[in-house]
């Protein structure tokens, strides 16, 4: 696989097909941080009230150790701190917005290891509230809850608060080794009242596996209905993706949760999205297992649309959502994992037709990575391009091995009508495993920002060693909002919706 390697001023110019008014892209400003580093996606808000959106995200030093800096902050005009939180263990999650204590500012749900849920106050930093374990040590079914927190969407009023509640899911246990099956605990699905952190209504998985997945919520405009996306699985477990209703789950029961698509041997980790494949006014689910098994479900009829599978692969990471072929459906980009985990041995990147579920284009960049790729029309030919990063090194080794070797960050962008790949931005001695760009209007000049992580490497790919975050302003104006911009879609809530 070739591709070009151009300065990102020159390779956006190459895209633009129209003049704008900026001639090239703007550093605008690289946040530096040592010691610690990130598994979790930058999302924005603005936090301050100056009308430029801020960057929220967790961060940590390496597992099990307490930091300072657990959570970030970060000024969006010129990427200084806003604020920090203190944290016991990482936080991969990314944030929710919710203004509970209605000062007008959005206030930030984030969750991680530990456990680790919190509520913090947007606008000062200072904490709201946090999930504790010892509060539910004989609860039924909270007493579960002690492992990881996932990302949090959100679902309409329950209380009649005026305010939007929070739907996450809580499992895995973090120190148990691949394939072994005793210390393995149900996963936890719970609402979450966001003013107090009082938990409305919980169940574990219907099949009492572990959780890892982010879950969504559905509601279907066509007939009104309700209901919640999960599911259940590690990298070396079984599992299954499972649909409820809501109502069901306010009842604290999920015994009559329909299995959508299960996996034998894994489960299913990466979040799956809703986008309406077949133009018939219903959201339809598209998840991927941790085999590598594509599934597009009809979300009126809850049959399979379509099915993928890519063999001798594995997946821990979503789906970008756009539109990338000449058709008016939207079409899928993603990328697996050569290999059995822990010892994958190479990235496979591949966009499938949306109509047919059939693979259009594949290539091999880079080695371990488990972000998600992002897109947006970025030269206007009414076809999206995706962005994503990529770590390259000699993949035959080892995710787990620590002894020193040279790691470059690249982060790409791969235009499907040219059928080109180019490198925005790279980096040596830097990696990028888990981290998902973003994309938008930051500061509401017209045109487009890319605001993207990389983490030190100092001869493995897992430690936490560091971290910068780079604002790009793009010479890129802006038509539409971008849809699918950031991690789980623009919104944060998996939906794909023109």
């Amino acid at each position: 696989m070739s591709y070009y390697k151009l300065p990102t001023c020159i390779i956006l110019l190459l895209i633009v097909s129209s003049c704008n008014k900026k001639e090239k892209s703007l550093l605008i400003w690289e946040a530096n941080f040592p010691v610690i580093g990130s598994q979790s996606s930058p999302r924005s808000a603005d936090l301050n009230g100056d009308g430029i959106l801020d960057f929220v995200i967790g961060a940590g030093k390496n597992e099990l150790e307490h930091t300072e800096s657990g959570i970030l902050a970060i000024n969006g005009l010129d990427g200084e701190l806003l604020w920090t939180q203190e944290t016991e263990d990482q936080v991969f999650g990314s944030a929710t917005f919710l203004d509970v204590n209605k000062d007008g500012i959005p206030d930030v749900f984030i969750g991680g290891r530990g456990p680790h849920l919190k509520a913090i106050d947007g606008q000062s930093g200072s904490l709201i509230w946090e999930f504790d374990t010892l509060d539910h040590l004989n609860h039924p079914v909270l007493k579960h809850a002690r492992f990881n927190f996932n990302n949090s969407v959100t679902i309409p009023d329950q209380n009649g608060d005026g305010v939007e509640e929070l739907l996450s899911s809580n499992g895995g246990n973090a120190k148990i080794a691949p394939n072994v099956t005793e210390g393995r605990y149900p996963g936890v699905l719970m609402v979450i009242n966001p003013v107090n952190g009082e938990i409305m209504a919980a169940d574990t998985m219907p099949d009492a596996g572990e959780t890892y997945l982010s879950p969504l919520y559905i509601h279907q405009e066509a007939t009104g209905s309700q209901q919640v996306l999960f599911g259940t699985g590690g990298e070396t477990l079984p599992g299954s993706l499972y649909i409820a209703e809501l109502s069901d789950l306010m009842d604290n029961n999920l015994s009559n949760a329909r299995p959508l698509v299960s996996e034998k041997g894994h489960g299913f980790i990466a979040s799956p999205v809703l986008v309406d494949l077949n133009k018939d006014g219903f959201l339809d689910f598209i998840g991927i297992s941790h085999a590598s098994t594509i599934t597009a479900i009809d979300g009126n009829r809850l049959n399979t649309i379509w099915q993928l599978q890519l063999p001798d692969t594995e997946c821990s990471n979503s789906f970008a959502v756009g539109q990338f072929t000449d058709d008016d459906i939207p079409d899928l980009f993603t990328f697996v994992s050569k290999g059995i985990w822990p010892e994958n041995t190479g990235l496979v990147q591949v966009m499938i037709d949306g109509k047919s579920g059939k693979p259009l284009i594949k290539k091999e960049m880079g080695c371990t990575g488990f972000s998600s790729p992002i897109a947006y029309d970025l030269n206007n030919d009414d076809m999206d391009e995706v962005i994503f990063s990529i770590n390259e090194y000699d993949c035959s080794r080892a995710i787990d091995d620590r002894s020193a070797f040279l790691i470059e960050n690249k982060l790409m962008l791969m235009d499907f009508k040219a059928d080109t790949t180019f490198i925005l931005d790279q980096a040596k001695g830097f990696k990028n495993v888990f981290s998902t760009p973003w994309i938008g209007d930051l500061d509401s000049d017209g045109y487009l920002d890319l605001v993207h992580c990389q983490y030190f490497s100092h001869g493995d790919i897992l430690s936490f060693l560091g971290m910068k975050i780079k604002r790009i302003d793009l010479p890129i104006k802006i038509r539409d909002k971008p849809l699918w911009g950031a991690i789980m879609g623009s919104d944060g809530d998996g939906i794909y919706k023109q």
